[in-house]
C-alpha cells in the first residue's frame, strides 16, 4: 500500500537551451546612426470596455476598502492609525480607477 506522496520522486532532467544563433536566422545588427527599430505595441490594450471594466473595478474595490474601515467608526469606536491608513488606501485605489477612466492613453501629457 502506498500513495503517490509516499513514492520516491524522480529527478527532473534539465532541458538544454536552444541554439541562439544559427546561419539560417541571423540576428540583425543596428548601426549607431541608422534608423531606430519600430516602437513596441503597448502592453495593455486601451479599449473603452477594458478601461470601463478596470476603472469601475478599482473604484468599487477602493470604495469597499474605505467602507470596511469606516464601519467601526459608525459604531462609535475611535479611529486608530491603521483605520486612517486603510481609509487613505481605499481612497487612493478609487482615485486610481477614476484616472484610468478619464485618461485612457496618456493624452494628458504632451510628447515631442
Amino acid at each position: 500500500m502506498g500513495s503517490f506522496v509516499s513514492q520516491p520522486l524522480e529527478p527532473v532532467k534539465d532541458v538544454a537551451p536552444p541554439e541562439v544563433a544559427s546561419s539560417a536566422n541571423p540576428v540583425p545588427v543596428i548601426a549607431p546612426g541608422g534608423p531606430a527599430p519600430p516602437a513596441e505595441a503597448p502592453l495593455f490594450n486601451n479599449c473603452w470596455s477594458c478601461r470601463v471594466l478596470s476603472g469601475s473595478g478599482l473604484i468599487g474595490a477602493g470604495g469597499y476598502v474605505y467602507w470596511v474601515a469606516r464601519k467601526p467608526m459608525k459604531l462609535g469606536y475611535p479611529p486608530g492609525p491603521g483605520t486612517i491608513a486603510q481609509m487613505v488606501f481605499g481612497i487612493s485605489v478609487a482615485c486610481w480607477g477614476v484616472v484610468i477612466l478619464s485618461d485612457p492613453k496618456g493624452k494628458a501629457f504632451r510628447t515631442g
